[in-house]
């Protein structure tokens, strides 16, 4: 049942995506040309998605469980170290670089265009080369 349901999240998720067209890199990368023909379009999406996420943890408040068993997450450890400034800003100037971040491109694999190919390409390489590094680590610590 949890893997349905995780798939239903999923489909809901990427169609919301598609329907606001977060799924466009133009219109994101519009949205972080401030100076310029700035497009706030991203502002409402973030906006629905903060205030659909509070409500789902007010009704979680309390509980131990998620509502099919599974272990709901903690706060996090709100520790910002070098390695978590240094992932964000990489983030940050590559889904502004490229108009793309992981979700969005996922869900734009359908859409019969190279970019979002190329993208989760890139991703997968990059994770890849991740658990490569981790494990190289691993072995000389």
């Amino acid at each position: 049942m949890r893997a349905v349901m995780a798939f239903a999240c999923g489909l809901v998720f990427s169609a919301g995506l598609i329907l606001s067209d977060m799924v466009n890199p133009a219109r994101v990368q519009a949205f972080l040309d401030i100076g310029g023909a700035w497009d706030p379009t991203l502002a409402f999406v973030m906006g629905g998605a903060v205030c659909v996420a509070a409500l789902g943890w007010a009704l979680a408040r309390g509980r131990r469980t998620a509502v099919l068993g599974g272990p709901l997450p903690g706060p996090p450890a709100g520790r910002v170290d070098g390695r978590l400034a240094l992932g964000a800003v990489l983030f940050g100037v590559g889904w502004g670089l490229v108009g793309f971040c992981p979700g969005p491109a996922l869900a734009a694999l359908g859409a019969g265009r190279p970019e979002p190919w190329i993208f989760a390409a890139a991703m997968l390489a990059g994770m890849l080369g991740w658990q490569m590094a981790a494990a190289l680590r691993g072995r000389s610590g």
